[in-house]
């Protein structure tokens, strides 16, 4: 069912039902069985109360955040509620799927309906920005000087989970960047209009001279939560945001580190090697790192 609260958007949609997660599990295996995730750090996740997930957003972003909702959802059970760009909610149908999957505009009062639910949140910072990387920003963090999931997490006393993701930025590489693709001079009239400059669309290359991804293994890191209760009452105090921000990107780009270390020793980041070799267990629940 849905409820409308004060000052959305749209309807905030309801948790995917099990059936929904049942048929989303099934159709998301091809894909799983390719990209074989390893997830490292799941011990570091608290078993229970709302969680909000921070991380890093990938290239185009669809490779791998099926795959950590599939990733949670199996192995812990969580289902996650994720924040969305607004441009998917102007899309027929495709906002609809992802309505269904319980998917909402990433607006602030969105955000905090599903705090105020207790639910548990996926949030990227980076936003389009991220998602549509230029050349040289692989596995970067575009942040900007944007608070506002740590402000929220503050006034809701939500504990933050940081998490790094790698293995999508690999997938294609980028032959031209979405800022060469429209001169400067473009960009500063539309930002003087008032429209969006960080949505425009690199040209990549994957298998060969294709677009078609590179199936690239996934790996992803969850590490011990950023508590928010010691600034209880601070969520107007920039300064008290910032310092909680901080402790989340220290977190990601430690984890995204860690990750790309693990991947060079990793028998199985081949895809041969993964579907016909003998791979030792990698694995690693509650992974700790300096």
């Amino acid at each position: 069912m849905q409820t409308r609260q004060m000052g959305l958007r749209s309807p905030l949609p309801s948790a995917p039902s099990a059936t929904a997660m049942r048929a989303l599990t099934a159709l998301l295996q091809p894909w799983h069985a390719i990209t074989s995730p390893l997830s490292y750090g799941l011990d570091n996740i608290p078993r229970r109360g709302p969680r909000l997930f921070v991380g890093n957003h990938t290239l185009f972003g669809m490779l791998d955040a099926p795959m950590l909702f599939l990733e949670l959802y199996t192995k812990r059970k969580i289902v996650l509620r994720s924040l969305g760009d607004h441009v998917h909610f102007r899309v027929p149908l495709w906002r609809d799927v992802l309505t269904r999957y319980g998917v909402v505009d990433g607006t602030r009062e969105n955000c905090a309906a599903l705090m105020a639910a207790r639910q548990s949140i996926l949030v990227f910072p980076g936003g389009a920005r991220e998602v549509f990387k230029r050349k040289g920003e692989k596995y970067k963090l575009l942040w900007g000087q944007r608070l506002g999931f740590a402000r929220l997490a503050i006034q809701y006393s939500y504990p933050i989970i940081p998490f790094a993701a790698v293995g999508a930025d690999d997938a294609w590489d980028i032959v031209v960047g979405g800022d060469q693709i429209v001169p400067p001079a473009v960009q500063a009239v539309l930002e003087r209009l008032g429209l969006r400059t960080d949505a425009f669309l690199p040209i990549v290359k994957g298998i060969g001279p294709t677009p078609l991804p590179r199936p690239e293994r996934l790996y992803f890191y969850f590490a011990p939560p950023v508590p928010t209760r010691p600034y209880r009452g601070l969520h107007q105090d920039d300064a008290a945001c910032w310092e909680v921000r901080e402790q989340v990107r220290r977190a990601i780009a430690s984890g995204l580190k860690f990750l790309l270390k693990e991947r060079k020793t990793d028998p199985g980041r081949d895809l041969f090697a993964r579907l016909f070799g003998e791979e030792r267990p990698r694995r690693r629940q509650g992974v700790r790192h300096g």
